[in-house]
């Protein structure tokens, strides 16, 4: 594999992505040829918070060197550029479900202005952001599927600090002294999952996965081996800089489907008996958590269940033909395939007693 640079700076490198991409890096993507070997003398250096365990960075790269800081801090942020001519930085930290609305600028917003001030001083080569589908909101209809034309229209403040990170970006592109690339992955899954994507599966065995609005609303997924992918992609393609990628599987799937597959696998192939009954509300239920969710945030607070809720009647689905025609991109594992690892990844941790 070659990305076309010696060093390679990564945020978020202990996050759910960010192991995902550690391991790429270490041991490559064997069912991608062109990136099926890592990359040979590859200096790593990942911004880790002050929470993190450097020992659990080493597990997933030994050679790779931590750097403890925070994207809130300009400084934290110099001191991952420092002396990073000609280097690539994958931007993956972000907050996704915080405890204050503020967070989410902190973070998503103002910490991606820090490192873009930082990297331009440093004469970092290129910045791969990863993105969301929340700045572009939902589907206007079920069977609409999103590309790179689709304007703003953010969701929630979620969206809109990640539609301001978008542009802040998009200002380093126009100033030339980085190459960009975003990338808007949508709804990850596979190994390193956190603890409520691991809920989910348990709520699918007993019974009480939710399914709002009759289940067709349709979602893109993107399994974390496929994200990698198009991450390395990104770092490497010269027709990528200035870009903006939606990356997902092949197809997006319906919440029945996504459920359908879960349980069927849970039984066949992991020795689970499941309740085989759903949580069915009606859609209506969505739409009202949807306004409490907007009155929450409205007070500058967050509240994670009732905003996943809120959604859970949306289709958001996109297309990933730029990616695929442009990026070379392939996303070689779909829905079955990759919740089959997913729940093995679990299992063997004992997530599924």
């Amino acid at each position: 594999m070659e990305l076309g640079a010696s060093r390679v700076l990564i945020t978020g490198a202990l996050g759910w992505l960010g192991r995902g991409l550690l391991s790429a890096l270490e041991h490559g993507l064997p069912e991608v040829p062109a990136l099926a070997s890592p990359p040979a003398n590859l200096d790593v250096r990942a911004l880790i918070l002050p929470s993190e365990d450097p020992a659990l960075l080493h597990q997933f790269a030994p050679g790779a060197t931590p750097v403890v800081g925070d994207l809130r801090s300009p400084a934290d942020c110099a001191r991952l550029c420092a002396d990073a001519e000609g280097a690539v930085l994958f931007h993956l930290a972000g907050v996704i479900h915080p405890s204050r609305r503020s967070d989410l600028y902190a973070v998503n917003t103002h910490g991606m202005h820090n490192l873009i001030a930082a990297a331009e001083a440093a004469g970092v080569r290129r910045l791969v952001v990863v993105s969301s589908n929340s700045p572009c909101g939902v589907n206007p209809h079920r069977d609409h599927l999103f590309d790179e034309s689709a304007p703003f229209v953010p969701y929630m403040h979620y969206g809109r600090s990640k539609m301001l990170m978008e542009q802040a970006v998009h200002g380093a592109q126009r100033r030339g002294r980085l190459e960009t690339v975003i990338l808007r992955p949508t709804w990850f899954y596979g190994p390193f999952q956190p603890p409520r994507q691991t809920l989910f599966f348990k709520m699918v065995r007993d019974g009480g996965a939710p399914i709002v609005g009759g289940g067709e609303a349709r979602r893109s997924m993107a399994y974390i081996d496929n994200t990698c992918q198009a991450l390395l992609l990104a770092a490497r393609s010269a027709a990528a800089v200035g870009n903006t990628y939606w990356i997902a599987d092949e197809r997006p799937y319906s919440m029945n489907e996504i459920v359908d597959v879960i349980e069927r696998l849970l039984e066949t192939e992991f020795g689970q008996t499941c309740a085989h009954r759903r949580l069915r509300l009606p859609g209506v239920v969505s739409d009202v958590a949807r306004v409490v969710d907007a009155g929450i945030q409205g007070l500058g607070l967050y509240h994670q269940k009732i905003h996943v809720l809120s959604e859970m009647n949306c289709t958001i689905a996109c297309s990933v033909d730029k990616a695929k025609a442009e990026l070379g991109y392939q996303p070689t594992v779909s829905l079955e395939e990759g919740m089959r690892r997913s729940l093995r990844w679990v299992a063997d941790r004992g997530g599924l007693q």
